[in-house]
């Protein structure tokens, strides 16, 4: 019955089959059924007028209307209907839809009325309020707790706003027989059990069918929060479920190759080239690496790491120790900007070491490009650095053992398994993120990788001083600017250039940059951004890089890739235009040196609660990850960088990857207990998940499309 087309639901119909196929992809009953509210109003309550109160929220009041009048003229012009309840007068008002309104509702009728008041001129006044009749029926709009639904434009303009949703849903509930009056046959149930009987009661969960029907059609509040907690963890049970299943088959299935010792390369590197001393972290992560390596089968870990925690040193020397094993290497960034920097840091690192790196980029073309793919071939080549180019088929190698994939959420599983065909067995896997991903999201999108994580920034490194100034404080923002100029420091200062906007952010920085040349004539001012060409760019980058520029003005294209340890003040101009990794990011920029280093966030004094509140994390917290989870917090999973360009296993459609963390980590817990129990999927009694599991996976999961 679930799978019964939605147009024979009462209410419906072809045409409103086809609208809501085009606009929510509801093609079924069951669709409907799984088309949750996101909030409720309580309408079980009713107030007195002579009881409001200003700041109030939503209210239900019930009386007659006295009078109609009206006020303004033209646009302006609104309807005002006076209603009593006998102990006080509210203003009804309608600024839009007046005909309707004089049509639909009558002086002396009786009516619900629900809406936020206002105190205005003396009198409570309701806006638009959302008018209906009495009605014995508990299950009509106006009484009880009644749910909101997602609907669209177009479903408002065809009359299937939220109210009208609802009764259709209230209607398909009563086909599947979980209202009463319903059709559902003795004996034959419409909404087939998703879970065990043994597991629902180990996790004390409401059967599916109560839960649906509480969820869309509750008598109380206190039946909601069961329901919801059944639906959401359903949801991250079978989202973890598949990709617990899929990371257990790579495990079981695929072997990797034996890397027993450590090796010359791994040993002279750590002797005559390294730098600086390593912190624990990063020794603690080469453990958990070489211990993966050594296991023999193949390794698929992400390391995640705060700014300037040392991630790429990690990825070389993981690199060193597959050489010397006797294997080559390749490391994929997502861009050729990126693929660059990695080549000059890598080279810069290994100094005379006898390791040949190399780039293959879409920029490498004619003999050159040939030169190096038959040197790779040949197996001469031993980190090979590129793009995607690295996947084509053109590029062989003679035995490649590690592909280290940096910026991990640009590519997925599939083109991380492209790699693998180069070789009859596939190569280790160490993929990387410079933006640090919120435990909870990390735990979901990239479930099927062992994650390190690099906590530690390394020894001699001050935190960062964060601070909020207002654009009119430009006084004492300059008078910093200069103490650290005269001290011999250098400068960034960063504007955001958006390309819808791109015209006037670039206007604005150029006149940032012209302010600043007059304010401090003594110093050189540099500028660079997106728009100027590849070349003078680069000039302008050296410049600051070498000390000769000691003012930057730049867009976000030094976010990740420019290490300038004299640099020790980052200005971010308009910052309440950025999120808050990116926020982060620009930070990393400083703080790389010894000296006390400063982030200055610039922004107008009219900002609303919600920029506030970020400008507050960032000037508080210096802990990427815990900016990571407020960002996704403040902005949902959709929207932050990085975690949703490969997709979801499958839409969440009433659990929340943040405000459900918890609950996802139960979940979470009990496939993994369903996994190691049953890595055969074999067992009787879990029939039903591995049915249940098979079903969702057949109708719009891929569990080769996460991470």
């Amino acid at each position: 019955m679930l799978h019964q087309d939605v147009k024979y639901v009462k209410g419906v119909g072809p045409v409103r089959a086809d609208l809501l196929r085009r606009e929510l992809g509801i093609c079924t009953l069951g669709d409907l059924l799984y088309s949750f509210p996101y909030r409720y109003d309580d309408r079980s309550q009713t107030q007195r007028i002579c009881d409001l109160m200003e700041g109030m929220p939503a209210v239900q009041l019930r009386g007659r209307i006295t009078e109609f009048f009206k006020e303004g003229v033209g646009r302006k012009q609104r309807l005002i209907a006076l209603l009593t309840d006998g102990t006080g007068f509210c203003e009804l008002v309608w600024f839009q839809g007046i005909k309707f309104a004089e049509k639909s509702y009558k002086v002396g009728r009786e009516y619900i009325v629900f809406g936020k008041p206002t105190f205005f001129k003396n009198r409570f006044n309701i806006g638009h309020p959302e008018m209906s009749e009495p009605s014995a029926t508990p299950t009509d709009a106006g009484q009880g707790l009644v749910p909101h639904y997602h609907t669209t434009e177009r479903m408002k303009n065809s009359g299937l706003a939220s109210r009208a949703f609802h009764k259709i849903v209230l209607a398909a509930l009563q086909t599947a027989g979980l209202l009463p009056d319903g059709t559902q046959r003795q004996g034959q149930p419409a909404v087939s059990e998703t879970l065990p009987d043994f597991f629902l009661s180990q996790r004390q969960l409401l059967p599916l069918a109560e839960s649906l029907r509480r969820i869309h059609a509750p008598r109380s509040a206190d039946e909601l929060p069961a329901a919801e907690r059944r639906l959401k963890f359903e949801e991250l049970f079978y989202l973890q479920l598949g990709i617990l299943c899929y990371a257990k088959r790579q495990q079981l299935h695929i072997a990797g190759y034996r890397f027993t010792q450590v090796g010359e390369p791994f040993h002279r590197f750590y002797r005559e080239c390294i730098p600086f001393p390593l912190t624990e972290a990063q020794k603690r992560v080469l453990r958990e690496i070489q211990a993966d390596m050594a296991s023999g089968r193949q390794m698929n870990r992400l390391l995640q790491g705060d700014v300037g925690s040392g991630k790429t040193m990690v990825a070389l020397m993981t690199c060193l120790l597959a050489i010397g094993n006797g294997f080559q290497t390749c490391l994929m960034a997502p861009t050729e900007i990126l693929a660059e920097q990695h080549l000059a840091t890598l080279r810069h690192l290994l100094g005379t070491l006898p390791v040949r790196v190399e780039l293959l980029t879409g920029m490498v073309k004619g003999t050159r490009r040939r030169e190096i793919l038959e040197a790779t071939a040949r197996g001469e080549v031993d980190i090979l650095v590129g793009t995607h180019a690295l996947t084509e088929p053109t590029v062989c190698f003679l035995n490649l053992g590690l592909a280290v994939v940096d910026e991990q959420h640009r590519f997925g599983v599939k083109q991380r398994a492209s790699l693998w065909e180069k070789n009859a067995r596939p190569p280790h896997i160490l993929v990387m993120t410079a933006t640090p991903i919120p435990r909870t999201l990390a735990m979901t999108v990239y479930g099927d990788l062992e994650v390190s994580v690099i906590d530690e920034l390394p020894p001699g490194r001050k935190p960062i001083s964060t601070r909020h100034y207002y654009a009119d404080e430009q006084g004492q923002l300059h008078a910093g600017l200069l103490h650290e100029l005269q001290a011999g420091r250098q400068i960034y200062v960063v504007y955001p250039l958006i390309e819808e906007s791109a015209k006037q952010d670039l206007q604005s920085l150029q006149e940032g940059y012209a302010r600043l040349v007059d304010e401090f004539p003594q110093y050189n001012v540099g500028c660079v951004h997106g728009k100027m060409k590849a070349a003078l760019k680069d000039e302008a980058m050296s410049r600051f890089v070498s000390g000769q520029t000691h003012i930057l003005v730049s867009t976000t294209v030094i976010e990740v890739g420019v290490n300038v340890p004299n640099a020790s003040v980052m200005v971010i101009v308009d910052a309440q235009r950025f999120g808050l990794s990116q926020l982060h990011q620009l930070r990393g920029r400083v703080g790389r040196g010894a000296d006390q280093s400063y982030c200055l966030l610039i922004t107008r004094r009219d900002m609303g609660d919600t920029t506030r509140r970020r400008m507050r994390i960032m000037v508080e917290s210096t802990d990427g990850f815990e900016i990571a989870e407020e960002d996704l917090k403040l902005r949902g999973p959709g929207d932050l960088e990085g975690t949703q360009q490969s997709g979801m296993p499958f839409d969440l459609k009433i659990a929340n990857v943040v405000k459900d963390s918890r609950l996802m980590q139960e979940a979470r817990l009990a496939a993994r207990q369903i996994v190691e129990a049953d890595p055969q999927q074999q067992l009787p009694q879990n029939q039903l998940f591995w049915n249940r599991l098979r079903e969702l996976r057949k109708d719009k999961t891929d569990f080769s499309e996460i991470s």
